[in-house]
């Protein structure tokens, strides 16, 4: 089970004007606004909801709808434009919404590479325009995957698991997505009635963190234990006990590695080993590795572990 969340909604043009302060009395801390979309176009609702986001008192954001097709610099003028007369008077957390059309029109004739400078340039602009205010990413795990943002990127994730997580209950009762590794800091999980969203910090932790304030700590990680820590002699040391496997293991669910029937737990088993040698394989495609033989099997090495961020126990 997830703890240490808050709960939150976003809105368009498609939602009608909301009110504002039911959601917050029903237990919304923040909601996000669309603002635009490419070079020109604004959403004829964006000022009213997001008035209405700040009276109510919720942390508030905006997003934009990104073309890769068309010009970085002109979109963030667009955006900029946009929100400047309320991220003036209050922060603002600014996302950039990057996704494919259906068709992929606002993708076409654009590679990885191109995608990844385009969307970095952006978010460089925004940031720069509000230097003391929060700017991240809304994109797929497709997208992470093929390296279409930069690290360290905060992560707005959308993942809609169905009818198993519908409710904000069932979204904090869930693992915390981590597409390609890269961990989800907001978990969009249904569009239905509204897109809901959970973040993973209190609601007095985003607000803080949303002005400017002090991140929240990150969570201790286990640091590398050496290679002779996960063998015995040439091959896996099965049967020896420890919590890190335990957290190993969860870390390994966590980032859709995870092949246990039972489990994880704190002794070492064959289903730890495929798990962090299927966590290998995924971590050599996203990063561009190349590695090969004896780099994509157990035991751990140091690249790979680090970058699992394994809870300290």
């Amino acid at each position: 089970m997830t703890t240490n969340t808050c709960r939150g909604i976003d809105v368009s043009a498609y939602q009608s004007t909301q009110d504002w302060a039911a959601h917050k009395k029903d237990g919304v801390a923040f909601a996000f606004a669309k603002a635009t979309e490419g070079e020109h176009t604004r959403d004829q609702r964006f000022d009213t909801h997001i008035a209405g986001i700040i009276k109510a008192g919720l942390t508030p954001g905006a997003y934009h709808l990104a073309w890769p097709t068309q010009d970085a610099d002109a979109e963030a003028a667009n955006y900029i434009a946009a929100v400047a007369p309320y991220a003036r008077s209050t922060h603002l957390i600014h996302w950039l919404d990057l996704e494919a059309y259906n068709d992929g029109r606002n993708y076409q004739g654009r590679s990885d590479a191109q995608i990844l400078a385009w969307a970095t340039t952006w978010l460089a602009i925004v940031q720069t325009a509000f230097p003391t205010q929060r700017v991240g990413a809304y994109t797929s795990a497709a997208d992470v995957a093929q390296g279409h943002i930069p690290p360290d990127t905060p992560l707005w994730f959308p993942r809609y698991p169905g009818p198993s997580v519908d409710t904000y209950a069932e979204a904090e009762r869930a693992a915390r997505p981590a597409p390609s590794g890269h961990t989800a800091l907001f978990w969009q999980f249904t569009s239905s009635p509204l897109d809901r969203s959970i973040c993973y910090m209190s609601a007095d932790d985003l607000h803080t963190w949303a002005t400017g304030g002090t991140t929240p700590a990150h969570p201790k990680y286990e640091p590398y234990p050496g290679r002779s820590f996960f063998l015995r002699g040439a091959g896996p040391a099965y049967g020896k006990r420890s919590p890190i496997f335990t957290a190993m293991g969860r870390r390994l669910v966590d980032v859709g590695c995870g092949h246990y029937k039972v489990g994880p737990g704190p002794v070492l088993g064959k289903a730890d080993v495929t798990s962090y040698e299927a966590w290998q394989r995924q971590y050599n495609a996203t990063h561009h590795k190349r590695w090969t033989g004896d780099a994509l099997t157990w035991p751990p090495g140091r690249e790979t572990w680090d970058a699992l961020k394994v809870p300290k126990t």
